[in-house]
């Protein structure tokens, strides 16, 4: 895939007055000292891990990488932008601002038990509405797990923030999708097309690949509900069908939503959970899932043009950032960014990083102006840089294996943090810059 032609010069102290704004505000962090250390306690699943403080001001150390020549700020320390929202019909519209990022990540506390609270407060409060905007900018930062669930549909516009409508609307959307159900799945095989049959068989060959490392996703009746997800979904999007990726994008909406029941989903014996709740997590699973999709589409349609522009866009945001690591990529080893950044794009991740860590991110991308677009890009970019180092000392066989292989496949929300945190910085510097990335 060719580059787009750009007139950016490498990054240098005296080429770019961006980059060097940009480097002058990573180093504004570099020389601080550190926060006392976290210790992890044993207790709870693995999406309820607590975090306990060895002291009360902070709530851990957050692990700091050279990055373009600074060192970069934990989450709680980067400069919050100006707010800017496309909210939906049920939020009040505010004014266009810049087109930097719309939430600052929010600060962390010693034990969670403050920002559980301040979830609490919004959304159990006698107001008639929840706050969306007030919600975007506590859930930039995560989301508590028992909030999660709820936040998520809010987030994506799947249920109402105004609370008496809220049960209305999933009974509606519940109803809706049982029949789309018996409309187009439970019909005899002859009654299927070709083209029909075609997407029943892949999806039947991908569900069994789907986290095979986590039991969840092993269980019939797991991978039966997912089978009838992604069927009606291709169904219903004959521009695109279902193409292989898109089964991974299912697996957190199922998850998060099955952790209102269980304490940790991942490891759920689904046989303890009653049917009626397998159905209410599948029809909520899918609804999502289309919200999702209707803002990437053209990610998965013929050609995949949305995935092919979100790697050239990785591929110049790198090169205007970090010149030596892109010279040593592409112009000495000659590997080519779509070898490695285009399943990075088309699963966003989740072959690179463990279901809870995607989970994290997805937390803050629901809160960013298309943020599993552009955001993602900016995020991508990050781990990339993020190993700079280790990568300009690799040959071309050494350097693809390891791009094809991240070792993050053990990343936990400690390390998601900074790398948020990174990818936010990116965005504040380079997202106004020419030739760059686009915000819808």
């Amino acid at each position: 895939m060719e580059r787009e032609a750009t007139s950016a010069p490498a990054i240098s102290s005296e080429a770019s007055p961006k980059a060097s704004v940009f480097k002058n505000a990573l180093n504004k962090f570099g020389k601080k000292d550190k926060p006392p250390n976290v210790v992890q306690s044993t207790s709870g699943g693995f999406f309820g891990r607590k975090k306990v403080p060895s002291n009360p001001l902070f709530p851990g150390t957050i692990k700091q990488a050279s990055f373009c020549g600074g060192q970069l700020p934990p989450v709680w320390a980067t400069p919050p932008p100006p707010v800017k929202h496309n909210d939906s019909s049920e939020s009040t519209k505010s004014p266009a601002k810049d087109s930097t990022s719309t939430i600052a990540p929010g600060p962390r506390n010693a034990a969670g038990n403050l920002r559980s609270e301040q979830f609490a407060a919004l959304l159990k409060s006698d107001k008639e509405s929840v706050d969306l905007e007030r919600l975007r900018e506590l859930s930039w930062g995560g989301v508590p797990v028992e909030f999660r669930p709820l936040v998520w549909k809010l987030l994506l516009s799947y249920v109402p923030s105004h609370k008496d409508r809220r049960d209305a609307m999933l009974q509606r959307k519940r109803s809706e999708y049982r029949d789309l159900l018996q409309q187009y799945y439970y019909i005899p095989d002859k009654d299927r097309g070709m083209k029909e049959q075609e997407t029943l068989h892949q999806i039947l060959i991908d569900i069994p690949r789907t986290n095979p490392d986590v039991p969840l996703f092993q269980s019939p009746i797991i991978q039966k509900s997912m089978e009838r997800a992604l069927y009606i979904w291709a169904i219903r999007h004959p521009a695109s069908g279902y193409v292989q990726g898109i089964n991974d994008l299912l697996t957190p909406f199922v998850t998060v939503f099955l952790s209102s029941f269980t304490e940790d989903p991942e490891t759920c014996d689904m046989a303890t959970i009653r049917e009626d709740i397998v159905d209410e997590i599948e029809a909520d699973s899918y609804w999502c899932l289309t919200k999702l999709l209707d803002d990437i589409q053209d990610h998965y349609t013929f050609s995949q043009p949305g995935l092919q522009r979100m790697v050239q866009r990785m591929e110049d945001l790198v090169r205007r950032c970090d010149a030596d690591l892109y010279q040593h990529i592409v112009e000495k080893e000659q590997v080519q960014f779509v070898q490695f950044a285009f399943r990075w794009m088309n699963c966003l991740l989740m072959r690179e990083c463990p279901l809870s860590a995607i989970v994290r991110l997805w937390d803050t991308y629901l809160c960013e102006d298309n943020g599993f677009e552009s955001f993602h890009v900016y995020v991508c970019a990050a781990i990339l840089m993020t190993f700079g180092d280790q990568l300009k000392d690799m040959q071309f066989q050494d350097l693809v294996l390891f791009l094809q292989s991240l070792p993050t496949k053990t990343w936990t929300e400690d390390d998601i943090e900074p790398l948020l945190s990174r990818a936010y910085i990116l965005q504040t510097y380079f997202a106004d810059a020419p030739n760059h990335i686009p915000h819808k």
